[in-house]
Parts: C-alpha cells; structure tokens; sequence
C-alpha cells in the first residue's frame, strides 16, 4: 500500500514536470536584459516614491516607456545618466526642485473653534474649512509630515512644517496631503514666473508692491543677519534694486501694518541697505539661470521695463538682445532723474549686472530707423518687447510755448544728463507739481538759476513724492500755488520774457479726486523768466510705429492718450508674439510698475515660446484682500521709525550734484528691520520688542 501510493505521487510529479517543461518550451517569455542594467543602477530604495512597486517596477516601467530615465528621486544625475545611457536617451538635467511652504500664520493664527475630530489637515479641512481663522493658512496638523517618505519634514514649534532641504527628494507627497496649498515643489524657473495669487500667504506690503517682492522674507533675512539672501530675494522680483532704493514712492508703505502702531517699517531703506551693502562689495552675487534654450528674444528699449524684461529672459534660459535708440541703457532712469539722486556710476554697475548674465545690447539702433520688427524675424528673433517709454513732453495749451527759452521737462533733464548744458540764465519757472517738475526745479537751483515753481493746485495736492517737495524747498525753489500758465511773452527775437499767468481757485473734486482748480476771472499777472520749463506731463512717442510718417499705417492699436494697446493679463499686443510694457503701455508711471510688467511681459514671452498658450490663475491677485486690511494690531510696543540719513547738506546740497540721501548704517538696518511684524494674510508678531545687544552681536557674528 505505501509502495503504490510513492509510486502515484512520483508519477504525479513526474507528469506534473514534464507539463511544466512543455509549458515552458510553449509560454516562455524573455525578460528584457536592460530591466536588471537598469534596476542595478537605481539606488535599491524601494521606497514608492516614484509612485512604481519598487525599484524592479520602475526599472520595468522605464524600458515600457512608462517613466522616464529620471523617474527615481532618491537617485542622483549621475544616476540618471547611467539609465538614460543603457536607454540609449539622452539626459537634461532640469532644475533642482523643493518643496517649500507658503505661510507664515502657525500659532499666530488663531483658532475660531475647538476641533476634536482626528488630528489630520485633510479631515479638519473637511470641517468648515478648519479651525483656523486665515482661510488659507496651515492647520498644523501635520499631515505633510506623515506623507513625506524621506522623515523631510517636521512641525516646528510654531505649529508650522519645516522643510529639510538636505532630505527633501521632490516627490510631492507632501502637496498631495496638504488640503490648504500650502506646500507646494518648485525651482527657480517656477520662482520667476509664478504670479501673486489670492491663495497666496501675502501680506498688505506684498499685495500693494507693483513687483510683487516678498518684503517680509527680505525684511525677515535682514533681521537675521542674512544680507545676501535679501537680496538674492529681491532679485527674484527686481533687478533694479539700487535703482528703487532710490527713487521708488514706497506704495507698499502705505499698507505696512505698522502705521496703525506708530510709523511704517522703513521697507525701501532696508532695501537700499542691502543694495548698498552689494554695491560697496563690488563684486555681484552670483545669479542662476536656467539652461540655454537657443532662442533669440528681442527687448526694443532699454528703460527699466525693458531691462526687466531682458533679465528675466534670461534667468529663463533665452537669449536676450536689447535695441537702445539712446547712447546708454536705463531710458528715464538714466536721463529723467538727476545724479544727486541716482548716480549714474552706481546705474551702470547695476547694469552691467544685468548684461553680465549674457544680455546683449545694441545702443544708439533707432527702431523704426535702423531695424523694425520684420528685419528682426528674419535674422532668427522669435519674440518681440516693446518697451520704448514717454519721451514726449505734454504742452502747455497755452499761447506762445514754441517760443525760444521753452523747454519741456523731460527734454531739459534729457540734455542736462547727454551733458548738453543748457541756458538756465537768472530766472527759471518750472510749471507742474510731479517728481519731473520737482527734478528740474532742483536741477536749475544746481545750475545757479533762481526758481519758482508754479502749480495750479495746493501743496498738499502735489503729486511729487513729499521728501522731493520737502527738498526742493530746503533749497530755495519758491512754490506759486494756486496759479496756471495763460500765455508766454517773447521779445522781438521770439524768445520767451514773462509767464502770463492766472490766479486759481479750488472747486469741487475731479476724477483723480482731487480738487478742481478753476481760474479768477481778471487775475491774470507776469512774471519774468530766462527760461519756462513746462513739466505737466508725458507720453510716448509713437512716430516709430508708423511707416513712412503716416499714422494709418501703424500695425499696433492705440490709444488717444498716445498709449500701446495690450492684454491686460498677458502684455501680448495685437500682433502674436509682440508685448509691451511700461510707460508706453501705462503712460508715466512708477519705475517699479515697469520693473513689475517688464517681469510679467517676460513670463508670458516665455509661455508663448514654450507651449504657445499663455496660463493666467484664476486666483491671480490684482486688488488689495479686503480681509487682510484691519487697522486693530494689538500687544505691540511703539519703536521709532529709522531717519535716512543725509550725504549732503545747506549750501553743499544747492551748488553739486553729489547724493543727497544716503544708506541706514548696519545697526540702523537690524533695528529698522525688528519693526517689521512678519505680516500673512491676517496673522502678525505681537510682543515685538527689539534688544539692541543681543540682536545686532548676533548679526555681526554671521
């Protein structure tokens, strides 16, 4: 019986291996030999991170064709080489990525209830939203820490994840879990082209700040001593830092929280610190940019929309190229505004900053004249910028103004900057109230004139940034308000003598909500002048547009005000492939707008060169958010705003065009910058207080 029964079950085995070897002979199927060449290569993980069952699954789904050589984030590029290799692909590297967290709110956030349920994000967010009171702020549960597979994030004890740079591998699991927006994987080309979005963590500065900079986490550098990082964080947004810390109103000031404590954080004196600080170095700080595209971009001006432009291309991969009708770049800020204000050594060391990165220029090339948009497709330019500014000074309406010993604003610092020097004689009247009225004004009392400066409003409507008023008149420049220009008075060689001119009164508010001045009958009076600035506006001049001369021949759509018509979102002209921006879009306008939609111009160039569509988020923020704008900031103790300093003073001031403001020392900075409340969406420091010692010793130790 047991004899039988071991014969049975070895025929059995017999029979059942031979049935197996004919299957094998019938269904065998080769195992590609480039599966294990591939799956040796890969670093062994098998962590899941590549979203395949393993590293012999992602080995399997590379020779499939289902990922790509670089599918695993644990490995390295050398990593990738090897398996591309064995693909017989060819690999390139693209960006380091990171995740990074949007917010700052954590504990500073408060709670509008009590939540009990399980401790995730996801399932609190499922509850009205959570607990929290900023509807786009963390919720600090952590539930980014319990997706990542590489231990790359923790929660601090602000209630906040904190991102290991050193272990994060990209995967994005991270982003998956998180239910707010959060967190989000990213590299430098994203950093340059993503647009302020309503979901974003921006403070009131921020929303206000036309280059969307990120001031907080500048301002936050500054505090810790971090220098370099300020400004490589500007940089992200401007490149015309030393420029702005100069000349730019500060809009974003009159957000600051600050000022319903005390005074606004002095946000543009900490830029120019750090911008200062890089200048004084003389060596520039090194700036990435992405791998070369091969593709030619033309920038036809080289003002600060332009040059933004151009910088951004570039940081972008492309290749830049910018056309300049005058003999150097910077448009307005190099011929518009005084050097007692911007040096002009300092413009060009920021310049070349610029062109050092691999821009290219072309001065003294007239479009129009010596090229046009057609020439330029033909010699391999792709995309086009039109940047080409305001030259055109407005007229007077008033009769006599072609006369000799009339000049325009923007003409007279014009050939004042081209060293021209022009007639000032022993009388000047400067007509307007704007920062170019202002200019010329300081300018002539420099060139030894005496000057009145004439403007149809009050002082308290001048649209001139108040420290240009407070300057202009702590050197002698007399202010005739309330009086308007009615006809200039020439001598027998048609050259301008007096300004007739009329009284005015202050009606009921105009559209810019100012007052309406409106003229006295009989009040008309002169007043003798050798020379009669006109400064009451500007606007492009459109005449390269034109073939020929004759306005019906222009291929761009205008505007009665002179001004490039453009989409609002995408700076794309009526033409495809041609965008504009700055004043010739705008009219006279901030220089950091110009630096801000030469930025956005530049994005979407690069969208229209990469993919052809242009993206624009639904959420993009272009108005203030109504919610981030209470005045009620409590537990913060007053601290005096800091004092710009002066290079310059009396009599010194009036007879050189030597700087007249100058940079907050080191000390001044650390305490300027422990002001700053760290303000999100609706959370800001309470308790800021400031301890000179311990704050600035740590600082000088970095």
């Amino acid at each position: 019986m047991i004899v039988t029964s071991g014969l049975t079950l070895f025929g059995i085995g017999l029979g059942a291996a031979g049935i197996l070897g004919i299957a094998s002979k019938l269904l065998y199927v080769k195992e590609d030999p480039r599966i294990s060449l591939i799956e040796d290569n890969l670093p062994g993980a098998n962590c899941g991170g590549c979203g395949f069952p393993g590293c012999s699954g992602a080995a399997a789904a590379i020779v499939a064709g289902k990922a790509p050589a670089s599918v695993c984030i644990v490995a390295d590029a050398d990593t990738s080489k090897a398996v591309a290799g064995i693909m017989g692909q060819k690999v390139i590297e693209r960006e380091p990525e990171l995740a990074i967290r949007d917010c700052t709110g954590g504990i500073r956030a408060e709670n509008s209830f009590h939540y009990e349920g399980a401790l995730d994000c996801r399932a609190a967010h499922q509850l009205y939203g959570g607990s929290k009171t900023c509807p786009e702020g963390c919720l600090g549960l952590g539930s980014c820490v319990r997706a990542c597979p590489f231990n790359a994030i923790h929660m601090s004890p602000d209630g906040l994840p904190v991102i290991d740079p050193e272990e994060c591998k990209a995967c994005g699991n991270c982003v998956d879990a998180c239910p707010r927006g959060v967190i989000t994987v990213s590299g430098m080309s994203a950093h340059l082209l993503h647009l302020n979005q309503t979901t974003d963590c921006l403070a009131p500065c921020r929303q206000k700040c036309p280059g969307q900079i990120n001031i907080p986490k500048y301002i936050q550098q500054i505090k810790e001593g971090d220098f370099d990082g300020a400004v490589m964080t500007i940089k992200e947004r401007n490149p015309l830092l030393i420029t702005c810390g100069r000349v730019c109103p500060r809009p974003c000031e009159t957000e600051c929280r600050r000022q319903f404590v005390d005074d606004p954080v002095g946000i543009n004196m900490l830029k120019r610190f750090v911008a200062d600080r890089e200048l004084r170095s003389g060596k520039h700080l090194t700036i990435p940019c992405a791998q070369d595209t091969g593709r030619k971009v033309a920038i036809i001006g080289g003002g600060p929309a332009g040059l933004s432009c151009a910088y951004f291309l570039r940081r972008l991969g492309h290749s830049p190229t910018i056309f300049e009708a005058m003999p150097k770049l910077g448009g307005q800020i190099r011929y518009g505004i005084p050097e007692y204000r911007l040096p002009k050594a300092d413009l060009d060391w920021e310049i070349q900053g610029i062109l050092d990165l691999g821009v290219t220029a072309k001065l003294n090339t007239k479009f129009g004249v010596d090229f046009t948009i057609e020439s330029l497709k033909k010699e391999g330019y792709e995309t086009f910028f039109l940047g080409i500014g305001a030259w055109q000074a407005s007229g007077m309406y008033a009769e006599g103004e072609d006369l000799g010993g009339v000049m325009g604003g923007i003409e007279f610092l014009t050939a004042h900057a081209l060293g021209q020097k022009p007639e000032v004689g022993k009388h000047v009247i400067v007509v307007g109230g704007g920062n170019t009225a202002i200019d010329a004004a300081r300018t002539c009392i420099r060139l030894g004139a005496k000057v009145t400066l004439m403007y149809r409003r009050t002082r308290a409507e001048m649209p001139a940034n108040m420290e240009e008023i407070i300057g202009a008149e702590e050197e002698g420049v007399d202010f005739k308000f309330l009086a308007a220009p009615a006809r200039v008075v020439g001598d027998e060689n048609d050259r301008a003598t007096h300004l007739e001119y009329y009284e005015m009164e202050l009606g009921e508010p105009d559209d810019s909500g100012r007052r309406r001045p409106i003229k006295k009958e009989g009040s008309e009076a002169l007043m003798s002048a050798d020379l009669i600035i006109p400064a009451i506006g500007q606007k492009p001049d459109l005449s390269c547009l034109y073939e020929d001369g004759d306005e019906k021949t222009c291929q761009f759509e205008t505007t009665r005000w002179q001004t490039i018509v453009a989409d609002e979102k995408t700076f794309e002209t009526i033409i495809p492939g041609v965008f504009t921006a700055g004043d010739v879009y705008t009219g006279p306008d901030l220089v950091i707008s110009a630096i801000g939609d030469g930025r956005k111009a530049a994005r979407s160039m690069h969208y229209f060169m990469q993919q052809g569509d242009i993206p624009i988020p639904e959420t993009m923020q272009t108005e203030m958010i109504p919610y981030t704008l209470f005045k009620e900031i409590d537990q913060v103790e007053r601290q005096n705003r800091a004092i710009m300093p002066h290079l310059c003073h009396g009599d010194d001031r009036n007879c050189s065009f030597n700087e007249v403001e100058g940079a907050l020392s080191q000390e001044e900075a650390l305490a300027e910058s422990n002001r700053c409340l760290q303000c999100g969406l609706i959370c800001y420091d309470k308790n800021n207080t400031f301890d000179d010692r311990s704050l600035i010793g740590d600082a000088f130790k970095r």
